[in-house]
């Protein structure tokens, strides 16, 4: 009976230990899981990779909207490539180019693309501020299209470059009058130059769609989307921008959008799932400055208002400019 009872404890003991040990291997295990798939999700989001990837011209897709933007651009580029001049600068050791869409006009918009999308999909963008007497200056960001580079940094070192090349266009064509449109990211990196203490008064102002408060925001709403965890996970893939970059998720717009003291338009849809409304609402009426505007759009995924609603979009940025520059 002795015998019996201590073998019974015994075995009871030995699965206690396997339990306990296979929940403490769990519990160690967890994060270090966390670790492995935040780095992937990083570097999957955040790193060109190759040359192959973020490359100019449209990526392979199916959705109508986006082959629709496409086609509208191209069909402008084409319709001006006379005026179309090829563009080259150095900036942190870095090669970028773009081009520069001589108009005829004193003034200029410079494009500012979102992640992943190269000078060709600034195309759609600059046709409303062709119709109202801007030039255009459309750019391969630092790792995407020709430009060198590795990695997006969310707007942080694009912002450096953004005024680089506006020192170009004033130095190299005389221009005076420069103002940033930023789709998402690019949206970001505009206003970091803009309430940069090296911004010229030549660059005179912005207009942003789909502005996100900070970049962390905006990756927990697609983890969301993708039904991944949040907890850990975002906190650990703004570890791994801090390691690449030296730049974190958690600061953004938001941390220093009252300093800006030029005007600023920005168009935001009610529908918007990466830049939620809300945080939108609180970027602008955190924003400095006397001549600020915000235009909803009640439909309109990110990055798509202007295929939603050209009209809308065209006329809201003629009034903005015409008013403002």
């Amino acid at each position: 009976m002795t015998i019996t009872l201590l073998s019974a404890v015994n075995i009871y003991a030995l699965i206690g230990g396997i339990v306990g040990g296979l929940l403490v291997l769990g519990i160690a295990s967890w994060p270090i899981s966390n670790l492995i798939a935040s780095k992937y999700v990083y570097l999957h989001h955040l790193k060109r990779g190759s040359n192959d990837n973020w490359s100019r011209g449209r990526a392979s897709c199916d959705d109508a909207n986006i082959l629709a933007m496409y086609a509208a651009g191209m069909a402008w580029h084409d319709a001006n490539v006379s005026c179309k001049t090829d563009v080259h600068i150095t900036n942190n050791g870095l090669n970028l180019y773009g081009e520069y869409y001589d108009l005829g006009n004193d003034k200029c918009v410079m494009i500012m693309s979102g992640r992943t999308e190269s000078l060709e999909y600034g195309y759609y963008f600059a046709i409303p501020y062709a119709k109202v007497g801007y030039n255009v200056l459309v750019v391969d960001p630092r790792a995407h299209g020709l430009s060198d580079g590795e990695y997006n940094t969310i707007g942080f070192e694009e912002s450096k470059d953004a005024l680089a090349w506006t020192a170009y266009i004033h130095d190299n064509f005389g221009i005076n009058s420069i103002i940033l449109h930023g789709i998402c990211i690019g949206s970001a990196g505009a206003l970091y130059a803009l309430t940069s203490n090296d911004c010229p008064d030549y660059v005179k102002g912005m207009v942003a769609e789909g502005m996100f408060a900070n970049f962390g925001e905006s990756m927990k709403e697609h983890l969301i989307e993708k039904k991944k965890p949040v907890f850990m996970l975002n906190d650990m893939i703004d570890l791994w921008m801090k390691h690449y970059t030296g730049h974190s998720m958690k600061f953004g717009p938001i941390d220093v959008i009252d300093k800006l003291n030029k005007p600023l338009l920005m168009l935001h849809s009610k529908e918007d799932l990466y830049s939620l409304p809300a945080l939108a609402q609180k970027l602008y009426d955190k924003a400095g400055g006397e001549h600020k505007e915000i235009v909803w759009f009640d439909h309109g995924r990110h990055s798509m208002l202007r295929i939603t609603d050209t009209a809308k979009y065209d006329e809201t940025i003629a009034q903005f400019v015409t008013k403002n520059f």
